[in-house]
């Protein structure tokens, strides 16, 4: 018995790393294939919305060089999971009156991209 709960308390770590990995992967497809038009991790010429990286944490509206609409520049909080996911799943309700048009219905693509962009710090 002792040796199966060994075996378990190695496995289940790798398979764990295993699957964050590939969580991760998915979550920067989306990321490029969903938001990459517009959007990148640092600024990029071309590019019509802020850069991304750090956004979990950072102040609504704060992305030096990005002009936000004024929906996102009088915000006081932070971008939290939470408040991305809201955001993400209908922008214009989130925050009436922001640029941000296009948002992404599906929860798990929407937690996907939320996670990769919250190891991007």
């Amino acid at each position: 018995m002792k040796n199966v709960f060994l075996l378990v308390s190695v496995i289940v770590p790798v398979l764990h790393a295993g699957s964050s990995a590939a969580a991760q992967a998915n979550g920067q497809a989306l990321f490029e294939s969903r938001c990459g038009m517009c959007h990148g991790l640092t600024p990029a010429p071309g590019k019509m919305g802020p850069p991304l990286k750090g956004v979990v944490g950072r102040k609504l509206g704060a992305a030096a060089g990005y002009n936000y609409s004024d929906a996102l520049k009088r915000s006081k909080t932070t971008w939290s999971t939470a408040r991305l996911d809201a955001f993400l799943a209908a922008p214009g309700k989130a925050a009436p009156g922001t640029k941000m048009m296009v948002g992404v219905s599906a929860a798990d693509q929407r937690a996907a991209i939320i996670a990769y962009l919250s190891s991007q710090k």
